[in-house]
């Protein structure tokens, strides 16, 4: 019994080899061996060993997998990761969009702390929702979005089901497309959001972009947009920020989204809406939302995916729905056995836990006010950092220079006009962490380290090109 196991011990640690090294190792076992067969010639169980040891080490064969090359790391979540490496006093994560205190830690809203509490005492259970997720977070979800009283809710024409947060609900909806309307385009603002493309890539759906970010006002190119969606093929999906634009800050004024509208009609285009910080935005609710029922009260059918990661904090929780709008009840019937069917073979159903959080906070009307109150204060915070960078920015940089499209931008992000070597340089020198396109997260800033971003900003603009 030993002997038989003697050679698998000795060929494994060179299971992990390449064929080449693998190779090498056996000609110089080959060696040693012969060397030893001499000496053992008498010993048959010696010579035995040795054979089956060579046999083992020969065999091994390159991994299946030896093709698949090193995926880069992502744009977003990478800076992270190099962040918590830099040991620096002053450094700065100012990469991923999530909320930071002003003493910059995590936040958890302390409403989601009461409703958990609650959870907990009532001693829910955590059986398999169904394929739609949670009826009361779905209901819930819906309402807060188009309002309860709106007539796509009443008519019952919105299809809801509970997605993993905005990117799985984005990416369901991207299924759709791809199953129902082959060879329709998405058409993406540029620049947008780091993922936008990577959910459509992974789902075959085409897609194209259209002009957003004007580089010499770092304001919105109406113009440009405009004339992209009109030229766009008919019946194309048009994706569009319902508000904070991700990464740029800069909105549609409401006279812009009614002319976007227009342009979307006229085509017979579908709107497609990413909802990712209705109330975080503005702290209000109703008005972070004021786009996407503009839509809907023109008639228009749409799509929006919806994601409670920032406006309650459930960042870990992976809450968010995916809602179309359809012209009829029996539309929306259908298309949300479509949803479902698609649900199915990525995920089964979806997590409980951040859908009983916000049903139960949306269903109770004291609970409710308590979030509509930490929403405000949450985007006063960030009101008052962009407010502070400005001033700094103001008051350091004697150049001249107009530095306030930071206080037209709104939400969580600014977008800096910083170019790559620029940012590059903000990190390098500065050991502030940004994404490369020049956006930078002020969730992650606070007002103690405004001057000190400010002096990064003022060297990186004007000593680098």
């Amino acid at each position: 019994m030993a002997s038989s196991f003697l050679p698998l011990a000795y060929a494994s640690p060179s299971a992990s080899l390449s064929s080449l090294e693998n190779m090498k190792l056996a000609k110089l076992n080959l060696g040693s061996n012969c060397l030893s067969i001499d000496r053992e010639k008498n010993n048959p169980f010696a010579k035995a060993k040795s054979l089956s040891r060579i046999s083992m080490v020969a065999s091994v064969n390159a991994s299946r997998f030896e093709g698949i090359t090193m995926a880069p790391p992502d744009p977003i979540l990478g800076v992270s990761e190099a962040f918590k490496a830099d040991t620096h006093g002053n450094k700065l994560n100012l990469g991923v969009g999530a909320y930071r205190t002003e003493e910059l830690h995590p936040y958890v809203l302390d409403v989601v702390k009461k409703v958990e509490k609650l959870m907990l005492e009532r001693g829910d259970n955590k059986e398999y929702l169904p394929i739609e997720g949670l009826a009361a977070f779905n209901k819930a979800t819906a309402e807060l979005l188009f309002g309860a009283d709106n007539a796509v809710i009443k008519q019952q024409r919105v299809a809801t089901i509970q997605g993993l947060s905005g990117t799985g609900s984005l990416r369901i909806a991207a299924a759709l497309i791809e199953r129902y309307f082959p060879g329709a385009k998405v058409l993406i603002s540029s620049p947008t959001w780091g993922n936008h493309k990577n959910i459509f890539n992974d789902a075959r759906v085409p897609w194209s972009e259209y002009r957003y970010y004007d580089p010499k006002t770092v304001g919105l190119d109406f113009d440009g947009m405009i004339s992209d969606i009109k030229a766009a093929p008919e019946g194309s999906f048009v994706l569009l920020h319902g508000c904070a634009h991700n990464p740029t800050g800069i909105d549609p004024t409401p006279e812009q989204w009614e002319k976007i509208a227009d342009v979307i009609q006229e085509k017979n285009h579908i709107s497609f809406f990413d909802v990712a910080y209705q109330g975080f935005a503005s702290g209000s609710l109703d008005a972070d939302a004021a786009s996407v029922r503009l839509f809907a009260a023109r008639g228009l059918e749409l799509l929006v995916a919806q994601s409670y990661s920032k406006n309650l904090g459930l960042y870990a929780e992976r809450i968010g729905a995916i809602n179309v709008v359809c012209s009829s009840s029996d539309a929306a019937t259908r298309v949300k056995s479509q949803l479902k069917r698609l649900a199915r073979p990525m995920y089964s159903n979806p997590p409980v836990h951040g859908a009983r959080i916000v049903a139960n906070i949306v269903g109770d009307p004291a609970l409710f006010n308590e979030w509509k109150a930490e929403m405000e204060m949450m985007a006063g915070r960030i009101k008052n950092v962009r407010q502070k960078l400005y001033d700094s920015l103001s008051a350091k940089d004697k150049s001249g220079k107009d530095w306030s499209f930071i206080l037209k931008q709104i939400g969580m992000f600014s977008f800096t006009g910083l170019s790559k070597v620029q940012s590059d340089h903000m990190t390098d020198k500065w050991h502030v962490y940004m994404t490369k396109d020049g956006r930078i997260s002020l969730a992650g800033l606070s007002l103690a380290k405004c001057e000190y971003l400010a002096d990064a900003i003022i060297d990186s603009f004007h000593n680098v090109r």
